[in-house]
């Protein structure tokens, strides 16, 4: 997908997969559409423009993520998602902010790395069959005595590209990866001793006993491997970490030190602690990775949290200043999970009825059966913990527990129209435990 599509045009495709929000996606579209007017400046200006990083406000399973993460993948953006809980101030056990910025490297790294994958597949391919061919040779030859050489090889060739061959088992001689050794366990530092020595020390070859299916996928990341330059897609990464990546940071709720538990105290100490240790990558600052050194200044961060507890100025203010935008996102409505079910982009509709019918199971879903599935989702969520879109997987999970359980393959096709009558006798006894936890006090 083009970085220059227009706001409107990222909205229209966030639209295929996340309903509603309108708030949240106008922000994250601008967001985005500066980025490609930044790209159009001078370099001198271009220094001068940061990008407005976002904070969203609203309860779980609304989309935020979500919202983040289509965007990364629209324009095919380095993207790394963290919680700010998993991080502590410098001085606890946890690990270190500085961490979120080596991953996404490492998610820059296998973006580039895959398409320059794809660019040398035919050539790498190629190269695959051929050592397999010579790997299948003497069993073929064995077989078939009286067949000429290039017959054998012909008819091997074959057999692997028509996927005969996937589950038989072959001797081959593959590289092993050295493991990276960790320096401070926590910290995120990782250090390769094969990486450092380079070609000083000959990698170890073993050979293994394995299924042809999976010879083909080592083989084919060996040979991909040997026909691209690394320098040149660590130093591609490194730019488009920089210039493209964006870094969702959840619960940031969590380290506001005001959930609960007093003030100036204890836990709430840390938790600034965590925000002041985010600040300067937020604001902008140079992390070392194994990759080169990786400027933060241009990264788009989002941060999101249901700030049930607390509120966004309960974040220390220097933080604050760096979430110019933000927006809050509406709790899902029934209207929503009518349409979340059958209007967005392979919805859970469309997985369940694909995954059935691998077992000769064909689902149909009536117009009532899915507004019945909407109004218990909503049920669901006012009598429990609302946790928003999610308490769909639930409910459908044990609407269809009996046909998943039951579908073998082995039988006929089997048509099953879920409609309000199916609904209501399938999730009876979710229905009543909700109306009877309503007079429970």
């Amino acid at each position: 997908m083009s970085v220059e599509l227009s706001p409107k045009q990222i909205v229209s495709e966030l639209d295929k997969y996340i309903i509603g929000q309108a708030e949240a996606k106008k922000a994250v579209a601008i967001a985005l559409r500066n980025r490609y007017r930044r790209s159009k400046l001078s370099s001198e200006m271009r220094e001068e423009i940061t990008p407005k990083n976002i904070i969203m406000q609203g309860p779980t399973g609304v989309g935020k993520t979500e919202t983040a993460r289509r965007l990364a993948k629209l324009v095919k953006a380095p993207f790394v998602k963290v919680e700010a809980t998993k991080f502590t101030e410098v001085g606890y056990v946890g690990r270190d902010v500085e961490s979120i910025i080596r991953d996404l490297a490492e998610a820059s790294v296998r973006l580039v790395k895959k398409e320059r994958f794809d660019e040398v597949h035919e050539k790498a391919e190629k190269a695959t069959y051929e050592r397999l061919v010579t790997a299948l040779f003497q069993g073929y030859k064995t077989k078939h005595p009286d067949l000429a050489d290039d017959t054998i090889r012909e008819h091997i060739l074959e057999d692997l590209k028509s996927h005969k061959l996937d589950n038989e088992i072959v001797e081959v001689e593959i590289t092993e990866d050295n493991s990276p050794m960790q320096m401070m366990p926590g910290m995120g530092m990782e250090i390769n001793i094969s990486e450092m020595l380079g070609g000083i020390l000959p990698k170890r070859k073993k050979k293994k006993r394995i299924a042809v299916i999976d010879a083909i996928h080592i083989f084919l990341n060996e040979e991909s491997e040997k026909l691209i330059d690394m320098d040149n897609v660590s130093a591609e990464a490194v730019r488009r970490a920089e210039q493209d990546g964006i870094v969702f940071i959840d619960e940031i709720d969590k380290i506001t030190g005001k959930n609960g538990s007093g003030s100036g105290h204890g836990p709430d100490v840390s938790r600034e602690g965590v925000q002041r240790d985010l600040l300067p990558i937020v604001e902008g600052s140079t992390v070392t990775t194994k990759y080169g050194p990786i400027r933060t200044d241009f990264i788009l961060f989002i941060a999101a949290g249901a700030f049930h507890m607390s509120k966004i100025e309960d974040l220390i203010p220097e933080l604050q200043g760096r979430f110019p935008t933000t927006v809050t996102l509406d709790s899902i409505t029934y209207e929503d999970f009518v349409k979340i079910l059958s209007d967005t982009q392979n919805s859970l509709i469309l997985q369940y009825t694909s995954l059935l019918e691998v077992d000769n199971i064909k689902l149909s879903f009536t117009k009532d059966g899915i507004e019945e599935i909407a109004r218990i989702a909503v049920l669901a969520n006012e009598t429990n913990e609302n946790i928003g879109a999610r308490r769909l997987h639930s409910i459908m999970e044990s609407l269809l527990e009996d046909v998943s359980f039951n579908a073998t393959g082995d039988h006929p096709v089997i048509e099953i129209k879920v409609d309000k009558k199916y609904v209501d006798e399938h999730l009876s006894n979710i229905c009543k435990k909700f109306d009877l936890s309503k007079y429970i006090l």
